[in-house]
């Protein structure tokens, strides 16, 4: 079943009483660190698996959501080393362009200076020292979940060698025409003072004001309405549709633009939609996109009238204004001069803000660089439909084409200090050189030459991760055997952010490989009310606390319990402590089975040898084995946990261990046989276990077989083993088990309190087991003057139970009669409205449901009840 080849030692029994995993985590993951247990080796020949980490901000710490899906990536990894691969999962952090320079600024902003006050390279020198000193604590963070990353191959996107790959691939892309450089509108975060790309915005319900303004005079004027009215002083048209009849004599005409000193033509675009509200549109070219087209069909101007800072440039009254106070300068001035026709407000409008400072955000027209993805999106679209690229659950393989094939050119230009500058070089005589790696610039600042100032969006150089990381643009071993990487695991959030910005730059650098075979897209961690988590609200957790509290094991195996493909994951403290208790029921059950002779030494036993208790087991070990594998293959973490729990807790503790407890106590050759096959199903489970729970498992796996480690020990494999015999045997035990035990429980007996009974189980299965059903269920031998009070048929067999000295049965029968006559009246009520017509006809359904719920529950309790009076002893 296992093909351990590791060192063994003979195993010792010595554990702690309890499990203490603070005192156990932290020197368990070093002692795999220091033994370069996560460390792969390009030059091995055993086959490739490799999972590159979606980088996290080395601004960040780490929160829930990184929690559930390192614990997943760790998971697979763990299984795959344990599989026989040469596995790779590679670590590393990404340089967060706006938040780590917002970071270093806020901080010289408490010195009583600004960037400027420092110059760029004294800024950036600045960055690098913040974040040598304060960056990457997540790193330590994701050592505390007992991540099992290559710590030697840690990398960081500004590092020489990923900025050698940035150079690349710019240069390349430029040179095919695929990057350029033009005039348009971006999203432009007034805060940050940078552009912002489509899906760096959050668009929110904000509560603002629509005003209709009439635009011209008399019989050759015009309403149009905005929630944007400072925006209008850069208006350079009005658009109509070319078939609105109320507007075709104003086409081509003048008309004077309120405020200003200016007329603006109305010109007639399809874009326009006549049945939106007036039909009449205001055209301002630098500052809303769709304007913006508008005006290149047309050959309008653009005149922008804001600043960077969003304050108005222009038209004196309002000149120098922020754009919200001139918003509410330029409506008053306008209702002054009888022009605002209608107003509204609150407004609910949808809003975009910077992902990162919250800042309303302001489309402006601006020069940036630009990648083409036309060609790019489409191989990226191509890689998934001809089965290249598997996107796991296939049902999000829809948004994800939303995305890449409605995707439009992307803005790669940030103005800001800290990231990639963009290669670029302008010469005195209108020269643009694109400098590539290893090549010097054309001249000096002396000779006039210039770096364009800007630097490279964040999401451009973490989109080379998978082969920047193993070394590319050189042909280096790591590249040449961990490329192209097997699977992606991250939210499905980012599937736009940075899985369609991998797979177009992946397939263009390295000639159509695909950089990952499998995208497994994971849901949202929320919390156990479904709701999402957010520092501003008191929902928040930080994962630490649960693991100090209650171990990372704990925190990991809730995670993965709750992780079904694509779905939210809602997750709640109470979770966590169940996890802990699963984690201590590991612990102190081997335990337990150590002591009492489970052991791994020597060969597994013949079947002929075993009971059919040893052959039922070993039928549900592989069956189990069978089954994780399968959930594995899936992604389907929240089932082979569920899996793994219900076989250790319920098949193996509650059943096996308990049943195995009269072989044990009796010692000789049965006992023998059976602690080597509860030692086997001991070792088997650990390793099944072990991906998710690390920590517990690698500790009492060592201790019951002295391996060296579960990191590097084998996975099981399914034997093929089955003995449906056994189990059907086995199973007609649990049912006379649980029946017994339900009836005891009705008759308030305690768990302990010992019951004489005649067991009659001549020519059923169930002879073998005597001893142990005995011993489970606290059942004495007959005895003088056992006296059958109660007879319960179950399974083929009979049980009957001597309960005259256990319980009052009149006081039982009184109890009893009381509780059937309250079940009747509730019968009886429920009958009568479900009977009455006028009742039902007025009723809605949902209360006639209710009502039938009430009936079918007073038929089980009426069943119940008498059942139990039956059974009961007689006066």
């Amino acid at each position: 079943m296992t093909e351990n080849t590791q060192q063994q030692t003979a195993p010792t029994t010595e554990l702690p009483t309890q499990y203490a995993p603070a005192e156990v985590e932290g020197p368990l993951y070093q002692r795999w660190v220091e033994r370069g247990y996560f460390e792969a080796d390009a030059k091995s020949e055993k086959p490739p698996y490799t999972i590159v980490i979606p980088p996290p901000n080395v601004t960040g710490a780490l929160h829930l959501g990184h929690a559930f899906q390192v614990t997943l990536m760790d998971a697979l990894t763990r299984r795959k080393r344990m599989q026989g691969f040469e596995t790779l999962w590679l670590p590393g952090m990404d340089h967060a362009g706006i938040a780590t320079q917002n970071k270093v600024e806020q901080q010289l902003a408490e010195e009583g200076k600004s960037r400027h006050d420092l110059g760029r390279e004294e800024f950036v020198e600045r960055v690098w020292q913040w974040k040598d000193e304060y960056g990457g604590r997540i790193l330590g963070q994701l050592r505390r979940l007992g991540a099992g990353l290559d710590w030697s191959r840690e990398r960081f996107t500004m590092d020489e060698g990923l900025s050698k790959a940035v150079q690349k691939i710019f240069k390349d892309l430029y040179e095919d025409g695929l990057i350029y450089r033009a005039e348009r509108i971006i999203n432009w975060c007034p805060r940050c003072l940078t552009a912002i790309s489509d899906i760096e915005v959050e668009y929110q319900d904000d509560a603002g004001e629509l005003v209709s303004i009439r635009y011209g005079e008399g019989e050759d004027s015009l309403v149009v309405a905005t929630t944007r009215a400072e925006t209008m002083l850069g208006d350079t048209a009005v658009a109509v549709h070319p078939e609105d009849e109320r507007y075709k004599h104003l086409v081509g005409r003048q008309i004077k633009l309120p405020l200003t000193d200016r007329t603006i033509p109305v010109v007639a675009d399809e874009h326009v939609d006549p049945e939106f509200g007036t039909g009449a549109v205001k055209v301002t070219p630098a500052h809303d996109p769709n304007d913006f087209e508008i005006g290149r069909r047309h050959d309008l101007p653009s005149l922008t009238v804001m600043d960077e800072h969003g304050v108005i440039t222009v038209h004196g009254p309002f000149l120098g204004l922020d754009r919200f106070e001139a918003r509410s300068a330029i409506v008053g001035a306008l209702r002054e001069q009888g022009r605002i026709v209608a107003e509204k407000r609150p407004y609910m409008h949808s809003v975009g803000h910077c992902s990162r400072c919250k800042t309303t955000v302001e489309p402006r027209l601006s020069m940036q660089w630009w990648v083409k993805v036309g060609p790019l999106a489409q191989a990226a679209g191509d890689a998934v439909r001809d089965g290249s690229v598997e996107i796991h659950p296939k049902e999000l393989s829809r948004r994800y084409f939303d995305w890449v094939d409605n995707m439009h050119d992307w803005c790669i230009s940030r103005q800001l200090w800290w990231g990639h500058r963009i290669p670029i070089w302008y010469g005195p005589e209108g020269q643009v050189v694109c400098v590539g790696p290893d090549e010097e610039p054309p001249g000096t600042e002396a000779e006039g030459w210039k770096q364009d100032p800007d630097v490279l969006d964040t999401w451009f150089s973490s989109g080379l991760w998978p082969f920047s990381t193993l070394g590319w643009p050189e042909k280096t071993p790591d590249l040449a055997k961990f490329y192209s990487t097997d699977v992606l695991l991250t939210g499905h959030d980012i599937i736009f952010f940075w899985v369609a910005r991998m797979m177009m730059f992946g397939l263009y650098a390295m000639d159509g490989e695909v950089p990952f075979k499998t995208v497994a897209l994971t849901g949202l961690v929320r919390d156990e009310f479904g709701k999402k988590m957010s520092k501003s609200n008191p929902n928040a957790v930080d994962p630490l606390d649960w693991m100090n509290a209650y171990g990372s094991d704990a925190v990991r195996f809730t995670l993965a319990k709750g992780a079904n493909p694509g779905a939210d994951v809602p997750i709640g403290e109470d979770w966590v402590q169940a996890s802990r208790n699963f984690a201590n029921k590991i612990w102190n059950a081997t335990r337990f089975a150590m002591m009492n002779g489970a052991t791994i030494e020597g060969p597994l036993p013949d079947a002929s040898e075993m009971s059919a208790t040893d052959r039922w087991i070993l039928s549900r070990l592989n069956e189990t084995v069978a089954q994780v594998d399968a959930y594995y293959d899936d992604f389907q973490f929240a089932k082979l946990s569920e899996s793994l729990y219900h076989f250790a807790w319920d098949e193996v503790f509650a059943w096996y261990v308990e049943l195995s407890k009269t072989t044990f106590f009796a010692g000789g050759e049965g006992a023998k046989v059976s602690g080597r096959v509860l030692g086997e199903v001991l070792d088997v489970m650990l390793r099944l276990l072990h991906p998710i729970v690390p920590f517990v498992t690698d500790t009492l796996w060592t201790t019951l077989t002295g391996g060296e480690s579960l990191v590097i020990a084998d996975w099981p494999k399914d034997s093929g083993f089955r003995d449906e015999a056994a189990e059907r045997e086995i199973e007609l035990v649990q049912r006379v088990v649980t029946e017994v035990r339900r009836f005891r429980k009705e008759q308030g007996l305690q768990d302990a309190q010992k019951v004489p009974a005649r067991l009659t189980l001549a020519g059923t299965p169930l002879v073998a087991h005597e001893a142990a059903i005995r011993q489970i269920l606290r059942l004495q031998p007959e005895g003088e003057g056992f006296a059958a009070t109660a007879t319960l048929p179950v399974a083929g067999a009979e049980v009957a139970l001597d309960l005259s000295g256990t319980i009052d049965v009149e006081a039982e029968r009184k109890r009893l009669a009381k509780d059937l006559a309250a079940a009747e009246k509730e019968k009886a009520q429920a009958e009568a409205k479900l009977g009455n017509e006028a009742f039902l006809a007025k009723a809605p359904d949902n209360v006639v449901d209710k009502i039938k719920g009430r009936l079918a529950k007073a038929d089980e309790d009426i069943t119940r009840i008498r059942t139990q009076l039956e059974k009961l002893p007689q006066a």
